[in-house]
């Protein structure tokens, strides 16, 4: 019943913004956020049931375990503020004349059906349900990267399609060669699914099994940002209306790192698990390498911290191939992640809203102009870079001091990449947050409605860094062992 409903309020939001008229606008916003609210009501309660029941199985085709209820968690927390944010967001560029009503309605409808593709992939007992959610999302964020209809966003746009549906075709020919291991071991189940397809994976063929989590990983590791499949990922996320970037930064990247983490898992139990960690610690360092060395000689902010999603993705990918208690802080970390770079990018916008321009060197004297905004878009900078007390400071800590022993030159590398990342971080906000403000900037919030999703965003960031509830560390625990 609860999944249903879940499902349904995206779907039923889409719809009724659809028919909206003009002069019902003020609808199309009670909606998002009325629909925002729901999602996340009833996220909590799919949660507390997985945490009582272990799954919740609403029908053959969707089953939520502790790692689906996670995705859902963090997802919903987003989702509402994205929703909060996209209405001022939306306002003001409205109010200057940079898009008009039926953008707006266009912006809501694929916004809800963005969120009801995410909600299938972390729900759905299906491998192959999975692929089509993930690649629905691709659709919907390919039109909402050309929302403001200019050249480069039309370019960036393109090749987000273009990219991102060749990886998922190597992702479908890994799904499908697990399914084609399952079936020459016997299975005749009409429709497999995940727990099924873990239940049989000693019968499987482990050649195969190898072959297949290959095409796997690089093409849903597109999706992720995957260096070097990450080329769509800069362009698509610095020229996506703000709300949409932090969507993609903050919840469709994890959403596509757990689909490979579900492969992994029965991988995992066909061949050595040395196997997959390889190839996860390989990506990782590699990705975590190359955005530090982007960071450091970035121009855009947007971009910047689009580099900052692929960082880190990366340090992600090193706690799932290190493994043992990295795996659950891995999580940690991913929940961290979700909320700091949904922080990042929404306030980012509301310097885009008051400076007009994502050139870093545009932006001068933030911290006077947007005493606020410059303020948490400080605080969150230097947390995802993991200062000590934040969060992410105890999870890449802990990550880099779980993969010491067996992977020293590994851990080196990595801390030498966060040190450039650092570096980056504190040379570009220097440039944007102090300094003289130009004098045809005026002081003061673009629009104070937008300030609501930082504070939202940023307290749950500080209260989960400093205390972890029971039921939240219950729940990463449990997804920690369906990965491992």
């Amino acid at each position: 019943m609860i999944t249903s409903l879940l499902l349904a309020v995206p779907l039923s939001a889409a719809l009724v913004s659809g028919l909206m008229s003009r002069s019902r606008q003020y609808v199309i916003e009670y909606v998002a956020i009325t629909a925002a609210f729901l999602q996340l009501a009833l996220g909590l309660i799919l949660t507390w049931d997985v945490l009582k029941e272990g799954t919740v199985r609403a029908s053959i085709f969707f089953e939520t375990d502790a790692l689906g209820a996670f995705i859902v968690l963090f997802t919903t927390i987003v989702g509402l503020a994205t929703a909060m944010h996209s209405i001022g967001h939306l306002r003001e560029e409205m109010r200057k004349g940079d898009v008009g009503f039926s953008r707006i309605r266009q912006y809501f409808v694929l916004a809800h059906l963005f969120f009801f593709a995410m909600l299938v992939a972390a729900m759905t007992a299906s491998p192959l349900i999975m692929w089509v959610a993930i690649e629905a999302t691709t659709l919907a964020t390919a039109c909402l990267i050309t929302f403001y209809n200019k050249p480069s966003a039309l370019e960036a746009g393109w090749k987000h399609l273009m990219v991102n549906s060749v990886g998922l075709l190597l992702g479908f020919l890994g799904t499908l060669l697990f399914l084609n291991a399952a079936a020459s071991a016997g299975a005749n189940e009409a429709f497999l699914s995940w727990s099924a397809l873990q239940n049989m994976a000693s019968t499987l063929d482990p050649l195969l099994v190898k072959i297949a989590f290959i095409f796997v990983l690089v093409g849903f590791g597109t999706k992720v940002g995957f260096v070097p499949m990450h080329t769509w990922l800069p362009d698509a996320h610095s020229k996506a209306p703000v709300p949409i970037s932090s969507l993609l930064s903050g919840v469709l990247l994890n959403v596509a790192l757990i689909a490979i983490l579900r492969f992994k898992s029965v991988t995992d139990s066909v061949v050595d698990q040395s196997f997959t960690s390889h190839l996860l610690i390989g990506f990782g360092i590699l990705s975590l390498v190359l955005a530090s060395l982007m960071i450091l000689g970035q121009k855009n902010y947007k971009r910047m911290l689009a580099y900052s999603s692929i960082e880190n993705m990366g340090i992600m990918a090193l706690g799932f191939g290190i493994g043992g208690v990295a795996v659950s802080v891995a999580l940690l970390h991913m929940l961290y992640h979700s909320l700091l770079k949904a922080t990042l990018f929404l306030s980012a916008g509301n310097f885009f809203l008051k400076y007009g321009s994502t050139k870093i060197a545009a932006v001068r004297g933030a911290l006077n102009t947007l005493p606020v905004s410059s303020v948490v878009f400080l605080g969150a900078l230097l947390a995802v870079a993991g200062v000590p007390i934040s969060g992410i400071f105890f999870t890449k800590l802990s990550i880099l001091t779980a993969g010491i022993q067996d992977y020293p030159y590994i851990v080196i590398l990595a801390l030498a990449a966060l040190a450039i990342v650092f570096a980056g971080f504190i040379r570009h906000a220097g440039h944007m947050l102090f300094g003289s403000t130009p004098q045809n900037i005026p002081k003061g919030e673009a629009n104070s409605r937008t300030l609501v999703s930082l504070a939202f965003l940023a307290t749950l960031f500080i209260i989960f860094s400093v205390w972890i509830p029971e039921s939240l560390e219950t729940l990463i625990m449990q997804a920690a062992a369906i990965i491992q």
